[in-house]
């Protein structure tokens, strides 16, 4: 059988390989004889995206909101003293979900047959918060498995409130683009055309700029091969989209397309302060679970969304694992600012480093919060300002001529 592996090498690095073994029990024992780190393991998939995850059809990945529930629920079960088979038994009869069901139904079969919790949330890959199977590991390790799970639900809420935050305090300049978009399209291509036969017919002279709107009219209205310019230019732009997310799954191009948003003015900043904050937050889970340093930072790296912060912290983990401090590594990245640094630095010597990046964490779900307040505070009323301004250009090229023409009239 073939499988794709995801793993951590000895020199820090993390790689995706797909390798051949009899099972898989047999291929994570040669992998840890070989020094390497097993993120996760998972059957390979045929064209059709069925792999043969105990023969069922791929499954999607699961909700946020539905794994948190679920979560809860374990944690509580394990509480109340329900060995962990049976607590999966008794959830898996009130599951709802069909898609978690199947996924869970899987598990449960796993830790029957003696894999741990962890190495069977492991095996599904992607469908899991990639912070979800090193945390029950750590559990599992020191014996805290319930409380490991209530820190990773806190974890989880946090995060869903910073996500949830930020898009709602995007929503209304992407409806004002959306407004703007709409109304310079409906001008263009409906009404300018319509005075384009009447400017002709008074023989008004026309001006530059109206001019420029009828040529830009008259080219989307024409035909190409028995079809409007305008419908080419919608599968133009659709097929450039998914040409660019096609390359952004590409180990390149999503290092170069995260690196490009962290450029962009105004956003660009929010989005690293967000995506160093999830590495905080990831890393003090994982610290507060037990893990050591060296493994918990190599999985946070591997935890982080944007492609181009985790590419710059990753060869920080060697120079960790060689006895570098922690915050002088980060210092040596760039990434993070000074304030950050230095509040690592005093939790670092005074041994309280899981709960120092946690409050780190927090400061950057602050900042993040206040640029996002600015940015609004300056995108609304430019964003007005625009649409205005793109009609009013509209609307001049439509009466100048009229002006024009009356003025011969009289």
């Amino acid at each position: 059988m073939e499988f794709t592996c995801r793993l951590g090498t000895p020199d820090g690095r993390v790689e995706e390989q797909t390798l051949t073994a009899a099972d898989e029990a047999a291929l994570r024992s040669d992998l840890e004889k070989r020094g390497l780190h097993v993120f996760s393991i998972r059957t390979r998939g045929f064209a059709l995206g069925l792999p043969a995850l105990g023969g069922r059809r791929r499954a999607r990945k699961v909700k946020i909101e539905d794994f948190m529930i679920f979560n809860q629920e374990l944690a509580a079960l394990l509480r109340a003293g329900l060995p962990l088979v049976q607590g999966l038994d008794l959830m898996l009869e009130r599951m709802a979900d069909a898609n978690l069901r199947s996924v869970l139904s899987d598990v449960r079969d796993r830790v029957k047959s003696g894999v741990e919790l962890s190495e069977a949330f492991a095996a599904f890959g992607d469908l899991f918060p990639r912070l979800y199977a090193p945390t029950l590991k750590a559990g599992e390790r020191s014996g805290e498995l319930e409380q490991v799970i209530r820190r990773f639900v806190r974890y989880q809420r946090l995060v869903l409130e910073a996500r949830k935050k930020a898009f709602s305090a995007l929503i209304y300049p992407a409806v004002l683009v959306g407004l703007s978009i709409a109304m310079i399209l409906v001008m263009t291509f409906f009404v300018v055309p319509k005075f384009s036969g009447f400017f002709a017919d008074v023989g008004a002279d026309l001006p530059a700029i109206t001019q420029f709107v009828l040529a830009v009219a008259g080219l989307a209205a024409r035909r190409t091969l028995g079809v409007p310019n305008s419908v080419w230019a919608v599968v133009a732009l659709a097929a450039g989209i998914f040409a660019l997310r096609s390359w952004a799954r590409t180990p390149d191009g999503a290092v170069a397309v995260d690196r490009a948003k962290l450029r962009l003015p105004l956003l660009g900043p929010v989005l690293r302060l967000f995506a160093l904050s999830e590495f905080c937050r990831s890393l003090s889970t994982l610290l507060t679970g037990g893990m050591p340093l060296v493994p918990a930072f190599e999985i946070a790296v591997g935890a982080v969304g944007n492609a181009s912060i985790r590419n710059a912290l990753t060869p920080r983990i060697q120079l960790v694992r060689e006895g570098r401090t922690f915050h002088g590594s980060l210092e040596d990245s760039g990434e993070f600012p000074p304030m950050a640094i230095d509040m690592i630095k005093v939790g670092e010597a005074t041994g309280s480093l899981d709960e120092m990046l946690g409050n780190v964490s927090v400061f950057f779900d602050e900042r993040v919060e206040t640029r996002l307040q600015r940015i609004l505070t300056l995108v609304e009323p430019m964003m007005l300002v625009f649409m205005g301004l793109i009609i009013g250009i509209l609307l001049v090229s439509i009466y100048l001529p009229l002006f024009g023409a009356i003025g011969k009239v009289s």
